[in-house]
């Protein structure tokens, strides 16, 4: 009984030792498998990178600002009386916008023009027995007088009431309604935005090491919304005589057409104005440039060897230096060499050192003209 027991326990445990070596066996098998496991390379597009000349441009934020813009405010104290205006609308000079109460002024023009009728008759009937030495010349010059005061009291109320009709200054586009009909309104109250945007303005800061390269009548060429798609070009207009002591930079000011209003007052865009000879670059399409805080880089393929010694097709990330953009390319003035091959797209899903696979059957933009559709 003992002994066949002590059999069926070896027989147990050597089922046991045979099934944990299988085991071992797969895992290390499994294991092995793994560390020689390569991911498949990634598709990428490229380009050869070549030389090209482009001018010199300082890029610099700048700020839109409008030809004319005031805050149309009353003039006089009053009650609103009338709206003839829309939130947003276009207005052209002179438009009426807001019509305060008016009615006390009226009813006084209405007195004083009869007081200057009654003067005026009576002073052109003055002038002819002054002549015939019946009055006195005192008398006439009094009654001439009273004619002239009367005048001017007309004028005075006449003014009182065009300042409480208030109306636009300027052709441009009105912004949010500030008032409300039967409000009263204090001086200085204000009513609405007006804006002119077709022409407008913006603003930039140049360092003062470059100011003596920027000259009124430069071209210069603005870009904002996503990824710079919208783009402008306009001319330096004005310089200013001084330099701002807090920065050291001076201002300039461009002007350009604004015909759809993309451009509005207080936007920030990007400006770029040439300053200087041209010089030799690298162009790259602006989808091969990998932007991070701690340098921009580009992925360049070559020829790469893993652990084993064996040969294969990478990447090499090289941090590279950006100076300009021109469509929908970027000027590499460093860390590219012409002949290199640039990954041009799929950036986001590379590391240094990984395979690729070269597809260029569709190929990101590289248009140095480029023409948004919404330009």
């Amino acid at each position: 009984m003992l002994k066949r027991m002590i059999l069926m326990l070896l027989a147990v445990g050597a089922v046991v030792a045979g099934l944990g070596f299988v085991k071992y066996r797969q895992i290390e098998a499994a294991t092995a498998q793994s560390a020689s496991f390569q991911p498949p390379p990634e598709a990428v597009t490229t380009i050869i990178a070549k030389t090209d000349t482009w001018p010199r441009t300082l890029s610099v934020i700048g700020t839109a600002a409008p030809v004319q813009g005031v805050n149309v405010a009353a003039d006089l104290p009053g009650i609103v009386s009338r709206i003839t205006f829309e939130a947003g609308a276009s207005v052209n000079e002179g438009d009426l916008l807001v019509q305060m109460d008016t009615r006390q002024e009226e009813a006084q023009l209405a007195s004083i023009e009869a007081e200057r009728d009654l003067a005026r008759l009576n002073y052109e009937r003055l002038q002819g027995l002054v002549s015939q030495g019946a009055i006195t010349r005192a008398e006439y010059d009094r009654a001439a007088a009273e004619q002239k005061q009367t005048e001017a009291k007309v004028a005075e109320i006449r003014a009182t009431i065009a300042r409480k009709t208030i109306r636009a200054p300027f052709p441009g586009i009105l912004g949010i309604r500030q008032v409300n009909l039967g409000q009263y309104l204090s001086g200085g109250d204000p009513v609405v935005a007006l804006q002119s945007l077709d022409p407008i303005y913006v603003n930039f800061g140049v360092p003062q090491d470059q100011t003596a390269q920027v000259r009124t009548g430069d071209m210069v060429h603005i870009r904002f919304g996503e990824d710079g798609g919208i783009r402008f070009e306009g001319r330096v207009t004005a310089i200013d005589s001084k330099v701002d002591e807090t920065t050291r930079n001076i201002q300039v000011q461009a002007t350009l057409a604004n015909p759809k209003r993309l451009l509005r007052p207080g936007m920030f865009v990007q400006t770029e104005l040439p300053v200087g000879a041209r010089r030799a670059v690298v162009a790259l399409p602006a989808t091969a440039i990998s932007y991070a805080p701690y340098g921009d880089s580009v992925f360049v393929v070559t020829d790469l060897k893993d652990e084993k010694g064996k040969t294969y097709r990478g990447v090499r990330q090289q941090f590279v230096k950006i100076e300009g953009s021109r469509g929908d390319q970027v000027a590499v003035i460093s860390g590219v060499n012409k002949g290199d091959e640039v990954v041009t797209s799929g950036l986001f899903k590379l590391r240094n050192g990984a395979a690729v696979k070269v597809n260029n059957k569709v190929r990101p933009a590289n248009s140095p003209a480029a023409k948004p559709e919404d330009s």
